[in-house]
């Protein structure tokens, strides 16, 4: 293969990788319009449907851990801190975003979750010693400023505007959860390699997510869920978790970890485009202009 096929390839990977990704938000809405059918239940509530993710995706990452057992041995403190982030980052990070779907808009979430490369830099500022520069602080008030202009239409056209604010808060947080996975994984990424990494991380977030289930649900439920339930979950778990894993880290083998981070930068796109086409959600001047200033902002830190 040429250089040029090897961009190529990488270039599309990394396109299919970032739709992946954003195109969970729209299987999760589409989950939550579906009626159970159970009593007491009317539709299929966070947990439940993460459990279901989960469940669904171990068996391709369980073979991808076997596959690179070879790679580096850790150290019990390297294990302690694979639990840590593997909790923050897939467990964390994404029960926290469920939730938030609940009350906001598929593009907003979007929007809001982009804040995780801004939200990285300044982990690294407060606890690795690293400076900010004045490109860096530019780069976050263009963050900023665009999820502050989304927030805004979302927020005036709800009925009910602190559902607006509890949603914004809980993606947030799970943007927080998903820049500690980050910036935690770096040494474990760097000993275990990509593959093996992510593998693990989601063993430990399915362990955590499968105890948090038992704990909150009835175990019965997670069997009782009708068809389109399964056919969603399994579907996000398919397409918006373990393709786009292995997409990624084949793209980043290909042209690099910044250009296929930048390239990612067409997910608040693409998940505005899907929510517009798939779940009738409006499209703002105000919502295209934050998620240009939140692109833009990423590009300044992916530049860097």
């Amino acid at each position: 293969m040429t250089e040029k096929q090897s961009y190529r390839l990488g270039f599309w990977l990394a396109i299919g990788a970032a739709v992946g990704f954003s195109a969970k938000a729209i299987f999760v809405k589409l989950a939550y319009q579906v009626p159970t059918g159970i009593p007491g239940l009317s539709h299929v509530d966070a947990v439940t449907l993460l459990a279901l993710r989960m469940m669904f995706a171990a068996p391709a990452f369980g073979i991808a851990a076997l596959r690179t057992r070879s790679a580096g041995t850790l150290t019990s403190r390297q294990w302690l801190a694979l639990v840590g982030v593997g909790l923050a980052g897939y467990y964390g990070a994404s029960i926290l975003d469920f939730w938030g779907l609940i009350f906001i808009s598929a593009g907003l979430e979007r929007l809001i979750l982009f804040t995780y490369p801004s939200l990285t830099l300044l982990l690294g500022i407060l606890f690795f010693g690293k400076r900010m520069s004045g490109r860096d602080g530019a780069a976050l008030a263009l963050t900023y400023l665009g999820i502050a202009a989304a927030f805004a239409h979302d927020l005036s056209i709800a009925e009910d505007s602190r559902a607006i604010w509890l949603g914004a808060g809980l993606v947030f947080a799970s943007s927080l959860s998903y820049a500690i996975y980050l910036a935690g994984g770096g040494e474990l990424i760097s000993r275990l390699g990509s593959v093996r990494f992510a593998a693990l991380s989601m063993a430990v977030a399915t362990g955590a997510t499968l105890l948090h289930y038992l704990v909150a649900r009835p175990w019965s439920e997670v069997f009782s869920q009708p068809w389109p339930i399964y056919a969603l979950a399994a579907g996000m778990a398919l397409f918006s978790t373990v393709i786009p894993v292995f997409m990624q880290s084949a793209a980043i083998k290909q042209i690099g970890a910044g250009r296929a981070s930048m390239i990612g930068m067409l997910g608040p796109v693409a998940t505005l485009a899907m929510g517009w086409t798939l779940l009738d959600e409006p499209i703002s001047a105000w919502q295209i202009g934050g998620a240009l200033l939140v692109i833009a902002g990423v590009v300044l830190i992916g530049r860097k």
